[in-house]
């Protein structure tokens, strides 16, 4: 390693012995250049949530053997709603993954080549509409009750049981909605709260 002679330092006892003592150069950043960065951030830049449509035929087991791709692979599973469609012995599951896109590629592929799995729609690159319902019971006291009424009436929740002491609210909505009632809710204190989970439908008119 070449090393100028700006590189080296002399401490005052060693001046007479003249004993050059290294010192790492300082590598300056120039304006504009980007700084290094660290392996974390390299892998949640790769990391891209997808939301999987998949329609399998209601038999047991057809719920541990899709789990299954995804926990094979180090992958959880963030949300999964499973209900029954028009047709009878089919079932329709929405799953909502974050992960590596290779990988869930090839999740994808595996999913395709079950037997009881019917077909299976990638939402990640198409129009979609992505809802989800929750219901949340919040301490409400006569002193509360009108301020937790007003953030129910700006989220257009419904207020579906009501006691002396809580409220319980129904909100549905996207992701970003239902976090942000929960953040403004939560410091009056939230008993209980269960999630659907995501569920997701294509929109008729997809972007070009």
């Amino acid at each position: 390693m070449l090393c100028n002679a700006s590189d080296f330092i002399f401490k005052q006892s060693d001046l007479e012995n003249r004993i050059p003592i290294w010192r790492k150069p300082v590598r300056h950043r120039r304006r504009g250049q980007p700084a290094c960065r660290s392996r974390r951030q390299i892998f949640q830049e790769t990391i891209v949530r997808y939301v999987l449509s998949v329609l399998v035929d209601n038999e047991p087991g057809v719920l541990s053997r899709v789990a299954g791709l995804f926990s094979g692979r180090g992958f959880n599973i963030e949300t999964l709603n499973v209900a029954p469609t028009l047709e009878n012995g089919v079932s329709l599951m929405t799953i909502a993954t974050s992960g590596d896109s290779q990988i869930i590629e090839q999740i994808i592929k595996q999913l395709r080549k079950l037997v009881t799995v019917i077909k299976v729609v990638d939402y990640h690159e198409l129009a979609a509409v992505e809802r989800e319902m929750m219901l949340i019971k919040v301490q409400a006291d006569d002193s509360r009750r009108g301020e937790v009424l007003r953030i129910a009436d700006i989220f257009r929740c419904k207020v579906v049981d009501v006691s002396l002491v809580d409220l319980t609210l129904e909100a549905t909505g996207d992701q970003e909605k239902i976090g942000a009632i929960i953040n403004l809710l939560n410091r009056f204190g939230i008993k209980e709260l269960a999630r659907t989970g995501t569920l997701a439908m294509k929109r008729s008119m997809q972007r070009e």
